[in-house]
């Protein structure tokens, strides 16, 4: 976990593997590895330890049989000679060297000791060595370790080929304390083999991962504090692994973000600066529009034949203004829908497109003059008139002025299936580079022209969306370009983000 603290400004740039700015760090992740891999070799050292302590178990019991069946073979020799099997002595030093209380050999269904105590205490375990097995080995094991001490045992085994065997009463506790002691070095042992790895794998671990997993964050505490800062974006390693391409991914994302907010800091103050420009011409225009009303009155045909297309301009340039406010906080007005003649639409937006003789360029009206269509007159016009003024402004762009160059501008309608409607824009001119197609309907990114902002387009998408409609940019084989709005011809609810752009 992560704590905030206060620092004075200034202590930004630290070494990577120091304490991470502007957090205390109550649980290491390097410390968590080194306990993991201690327990983990542990682990392993305890599943060793299993068959480990039952083996040796059984060794020093057969080890007891063989030097009992090594006393009876000198036993053997010294009856043949003449001798007497053993003397007093010389079984008290075998009982003793054995623990033991009694020593047999048993041949076949005969039975001969070799030694006995004055007294021998009534065997309460049996251990059969020649029946052994995994299992029982493992678990007389653990019954000595957990409760032998005070028991007495009897231990048979057979000796080489198995014709003889050998025969050991004793006491437990010799036993267990062998194995106390065997199971003592086994956890030393164990334990500093489990340090020594777990040393190894953390500083494995903390050279290639723990330090830049560290690096890493240390770079994102400090980015969060100044994004705008490009000096505190993340330097990618050379690495080539998954360590390598997160340092890669996260230099990348820490620089798209600061490209974000620089843009976003920029519209910011470009509101700012367009809200204050955007008061002042509103008086303009309100000035404009007052002498407007009094060019109304003058007699003169001309006058009286432009002058209500000016006051018309104006009045939309006016509502115009009081728009740009709104679509400034992303707040545009909800369409207030109404059944429009299309064709009249149209031929509204070609009289306000502002398009010199010279130019050359046809206007080409192929709406039906029967078309009706319910949306909002103004803003509709607004989408059409973005539309057309792009295609204006292509073909009269560069390599455009040759009297050859067909410079044309369509408007069509036409039902596409049932319940919707597709008005297209289509133009003769060059069409749109790749580079506005990546960011078409975004402002302020796809303009083509020198000095455009691009804000057209998203205004026209913005509008279309709260339609419930869609545009895009439909594909064409030759040259030109052609937008398709496709709006429902029922009164839908507004959908967000349903624009699609699609490059042709």
């Amino acid at each position: 976990m992560l704590e905030k603290v206060d620092r004075p400004r200034g202590e930004d740039r630290r070494p990577a593997g120091e304490e991470l700015p502007g957090a205390v760090v109550r649980r290491r992740l390097s410390t968590r590895l080194l306990v993991i891999t201690m327990l983990a070799v542990m682990l392993a050292e305890v599943l060793i330890f299993v068959p480990s302590i039952a083996k040796f178990r059984h060794d020093w019991l057969e080890a007891k049989i063989e030097t009992a069946a090594v006393a009876g073979f000198a036993s053997e020799q010294l009856s043949a000679e003449g001798s007497t099997v053993l003397g007093p002595n010389q079984e008290a030093s075998l009982l003793s060297s054995l623990n033991a209380d009694l020593v047999a050999i048993n041949e076949g269904d005969a039975s001969r000791l070799l030694a006995r105590a004055e007294t021998v205490d009534v065997p309460q375990i049996r251990v059969d060595l020649a029946e052994a097995g995994p299992l029982m080995l493992v678990a007389g094991a653990f019954d000595t370790l957990l409760f032998g001490g005070d028991r007495t045992m009897r231990i048979t085994g057979p000796v080489g080929d198995g014709t003889i065997g050998a025969e050991v009463v004793m006491s437990e506790r010799p036993l267990k304390r062998a194995m106390l002691i065997y199971s003592r070095n086994i956890l030393i042992l164990s334990l500093s083999i489990a340090l020594f790895a777990a040393l190894l794998v953390f500083g494995a671990i903390s050279r290639y991962l723990i330090r830049p997993i560290q690096a890493m964050t240390a770079s994102m505490i400090r980015f969060g504090e100044n994004p705008a800062d490009s000096g505190r974006i993340i330097v990618p390693s050379e690495r080539e692994d998954e360590i390598g391409v997160a340092e890669a991914e996260l230099a990348s994302m820490q620089r798209r973000l600061a490209d974000t907010l620089r843009e976003q800091r920029h519209l910011a103050d470009l509101g700012l600066a367009v809200s204050k420009i955007n008061h002042d011409l509103r008086n303009i225009l309100a000035s404009a529009q007052m002498i407007s009303d009094r060019l109304a009155s003058v007699p003169d045909p001309r006058v009286q034949r432009f002058t209500p297309l000016l006051l018309k301009s104006l009045d939309r340039a006016l509502h115009y203004t009081q728009s740009v406010l709104a679509y400034g906080r992303a707040v545009e007005s909800t369409p207030v829908r109404r059944k429009v003649q299309m064709r009249r639409l149209v031929d509204d937006v070609f009289a306000s497109l502002t398009v010199s003789p010279e130019a050359g360029i046809v206007l080409v009206n192929h709406v039906a003059e029967e078309a009706e269509i319910a949306v909002d007159p103004d803003q509709f016009h607004r989408v059409l008139l973005n539309l057309c003024r792009n295609a204006a402004e292509a073909l009269q762009g560069e390599g455009s002025d040759q009297a050859s160059v067909i410079k044309r501008i369509a408007v069509c309608m036409e039902a596409l299936e049932p319940g919707e409607t597709v008005i297209a824009v289509e133009d003769t001119g060059p069409g749109l580079p790749e580079r506005a197609r990546e960011n078409l309907f975004k402002a302020f990114r796809g303009s083509v022209r020198t000095g455009g902002t691009g804000l057209g387009l998203a205004i026209a998408a913005e509008i279309v969306e709260a339609h419930g409609g869609r545009i895009r940019l439909a594909e064409r084989d030759g040259p030109g370009a052609r937008f398709e709005i496709t709006l429902p011809t029922r009164s839908p609810t507004p959908l967000g983000s349903r624009h699609a752009v699609e490059a042709g």
